[in-house]
């Protein structure tokens, strides 16, 4: 429902984004078992669209059932469906995924897949066997799944290189403190990124408190290959990898002070030719 009025008062501009998340954040902040994730996303993508579509809501799924059966309830539930007519009657959804299992899902059955620290040479190694299954059994109708990675910082310019530093605490703090050991699925994607030995000494640091020590150790590689940022050739260059490893949408966070910067740095970026940025269509 709230998908649905947002895409109304936009429009039909809304996009909703779906994620697994992990463990600790599913159980410590949403209070729910961390159970079946790719499944329970496949029946929520379900549910949803069949909501959109204004049908009498009935579902029986593994892990969702509506209405409620009566033994597990008051009773009272009876199949409803959406009174407001939506602007749309199937609102575009992005999965947010890293773990195979869920890249093949979002591949399957939705309009966009999100991965973060999308890194074009080492991409498909690490994706590409996911992508092509889901892409196997994907829906037509559909249409081409839009590869959009998250948020890529972006400066242009021969002396901004050291803007690649303003993205080590945050990396740190995924790497090494976004999940437990053993359950840290930004950890594992840069451990296959061929980071194996740092992705393992950061979450070391950062789980004992050394946070510092931590975003030190995230790798300058790393930062560089995920990122949009140096001279207009070499981010022209960028852009170039970023589209021929699949990406159709780059997202992108303008590292500058003033919003004047700001907005002629997607302008720059608009002119490299990719399919689309976070400003619109790029043409």
């Amino acid at each position: 429902m709230t998908a649905a009025g947002i895409d109304y008062v936009s429009r039909g501009r809304f996009t909703l984004g779906l994620g697994a998340s992990g463990p600790q954040v599913i159980e410590g902040w949403h209070g729910v078992p961390y159970d079946a994730p790719v499944g329970r996303t496949r029946e929520i993508i379900e549910i949803c669209r069949r909501v959109w579509r204004r049908e009498r809501l009935e579902y029986s799924g593994r892990h969702y059932t509506i209405p409620l059966p009566p033994d597990r309830g008051t009773g009272l539930g009876k199949p409803l469906k959406l009174i407001n007519h939506p602007v749309r009657d199937r609102i575009p959804i992005v999965v947010a995924a890293l773990g195979p299992k869920n890249v093949e899902l979002a591949a399957e059955l939705a309009e966009g897949w999100q991965p973060i620290w999308f890194f074009p040479e080492k991409a498909a190694s690490v994706w590409g066997a996911a992508l092509a299954a889901g892409r196997a059994k994907r829906d037509p109708s559909l249409g081409p799944l839009d590869v959009v990675p998250a948020t890529a910082g972006l400066a242009i310019g021969e002396d901004v290189t050291g803007l690649l530093e303003l993205g080590r605490a945050a990396q740190a703090l995924y790497i090494g403190g976004m999940g437990a050991k053993g359950r840290n699925f930004y950890n594992d994607l840069v451990a296959k990124y061929g980071y194996e030995a740092e992705a393992a000494a950061i979450q070391e640091a950062y789980l004992d408190g050394r946070k510092d020590e931590a975003a030190a150790l995230v790798p300058a590689s790393l930062l560089e290959g995920t990122s949009l940022v140096g001279p207009r050739a070499w981010v022209a260059e960028r852009v170039a990898a970023f589209r021929e490893a699949g990406v159709t949408t780059l997202n992108v966070a303008p590292l500058a002070t003033t919003h004047a910067e700001r907005v002629r740095l997607i302008e720059q970026i608009r002119d490299m030719r990719l399919i689309g940025t976070a400003a619109g269509p790029a043409g």
